[in-house]
């Protein structure tokens, strides 16, 4: 059982009243249509069949051949496409955010935008550049479809670093800064100079052609942020793999030391911490550390971690310690404990730290609205909660109703461009996806209600 209360905030203990009951028993699908319902009963089903998910580009590449391109298009956007994608154009998009608001949800926009580490494609400035454009053109629509004038109310998108600079040079800057005497030239500070500026950094272990790149990623990500802190959207962005999260990490901090400033009203950007790693916590403690003797505000998205099979595949292939946690349980605990210390870090510091428990575990949820209670934090404060689009509805929608803040991550953009890109999320969140039968049960049961002509 979980419970809300009313927004106090600053509370030293508990109150003693106000308490409701909250259950995650699919209660509030009477919020949705039959048809709805049934598509993400079908669709998760689906999703719950590894073979599916193994071979999805294979199966997409055979249903066009033997039904055509408009035939498979048709199946795809009635199933798959319309479960998990807003839509693709803004018509299409912002339909599915009045959706959303009308069940009390937000959005938080994802670009289906990003180079793949096994990808043999070609890439070039001109197609970073595009994709800055396509950033760009994000945060306007993040700004346009919510209405800020709520405390909570804040317009948040995702941010996928390797859209704007290439997985070859986040290995060669991890590397570098993995090394025992890491070099000075790789600060936050001097990047953040550099994003500034538009001066050349010239790092003495890069090529000419790969210190051209990084000055060119710096200044995407720089007008990103820039673009993003004047519509007022703030940037969650993602993790990504071991072996290149280094230098996202160092990307981050270069931005947060220019728009993370109290004067700025931020944080605007924000990092990721997958707590299926092994030092998550301890390099979570480290930075909120960093950023509070900084003076600088301080957003988190904690999530489990979705790169866990083939993170364990490549540390097998190069004979290095394993890096994640051994089991589910472990990954929960360590999720409970970095979750714990974000939440006391919140009711600390106030609007200088914000949270999102990016969830689909009801106990880590349940955690996450108690504590909060417990230490006075609002519903409308500066912690909110996350789930993808078209999954743990039973959940979102609970928490939405009760007034706690609930964004839904949705991808959008043509069906060529998502679809490749929602089999390899579904690759690569298979402990998700089998864990949606509880999910399917509710749906079954409130369409078989429905079916016989129940109330609720």
């Amino acid at each position: 059982m979980l419970w809300t209360r009313l927004p106090l905030y600053g509370l030293s203990k508990p109150s003693t009243g106000g308490w409701k009951p909250l259950l995650f028993d699919g209660g509030a699908f009477h919020l949705k249509g039959t048809a709805e319902l049934a598509r993400a009963w079908l669709v998760l089903r689906l999703c719950a069949w590894p073979p599916l998910v193994t071979h999805g580009l294979a199966v997409q590449a055979w249903s066009q051949r033997l039904l055509g391109s408009r035939l498979s298009g048709a199946l795809l956007r009635a199933s798959f496409y319309g479960q998990f994608v807003a839509g693709e154009t803004a018509e299409e998009v912002r339909g599915c955010v009045e959706q959303l608001k009308a069940l009390g949800l937000l959005p938080l926009l994802a670009v289906p935008t990003e180079e793949e580490p096994d990808s043999t494609a070609k890439t070039s400035e001109a197609w970073y550049e595009g994709n800055l454009n396509t950033m760009l053109r994000c945060v306007d629509w993040s700004r346009a479809l919510v209405d800020t004038s709520g405390a909570a109310r804040n317009s948040l998108m995702q941010l996928k670093v390797t859209a704007l600079t290439s997985i070859q040079l986040c290995k060669e800057l991890s590397a570098w800064i993995q090394r025992p005497a890491s070099s000075s030239e790789l600060s936050p500070e001097r990047l953040a100079e550099a994003m500034e500026s538009g001066k050349n950094l010239q790092l003495s272990y890069l090529s000419a052609e790969q210190n051209h790149h990084l000055q060119a990623s710096l200044s995407r990500l720089h007008r990103v942020a820039q673009h993003a802190r004047a519509q007022h959207v703030r940037l969650l962005v993602d993790a990504e793999y071991t072996f290149i999260n280094p230098a996202l990490s160092l990307f981050v901090a270069a931005l947060a030391a220019r728009w993370n400033r109290p004067e700025e009203g931020g944080p605007w950007v924000w990092n990721t911490y997958q707590a299926y790693l092994k030092g998550t916590h301890t390099r979570l403690e480290r930075d909120a550390e960093a950023a509070h003797r900084a003076g600088l505000a301080f957003g988190v998205k904690l999530v489990r971690g979705a790169y866990l099979d083939k993170e364990r595949a490549l540390t097998q292939l190069h004979g290095k310690e394993d890096c994640v946690q051994p089991d589910y349980e472990a990954t929960s605990r360590s999720y409970s404990r970095c979750l714990e210390l974000m939440l006391r870090r919140v009711s600390q510091h106030g609007p200088l730290c914000h949270l999102m428990v990016a969830s689909h575990n009801e106990e880590s949820v349940r955690q996450a609205t108690k504590r909060m209670w417990e230490l006075g934090i609002p519903l409308d404060g500066p912690v909110c909660f996350g789930q993808l689009l078209g999954m743990c509805d039973h959940v979102s929608l609970a928490l939405g109703q009760a007034g706690y803040v609930v964004y839904k991550s949705i991808p959008y953009g043509c069906l060529e461009e998502v679809i490749p890109y929602l089999i390899r999320r579904a690759q690569e969140n298979r402990s998700v996806l089998q864990g949606v039968r509880r999910e399917q049960a509710l749906l079954g049961r409130e369409l078989w209600r429905r079916l016989l002509g129940r109330k609720a």
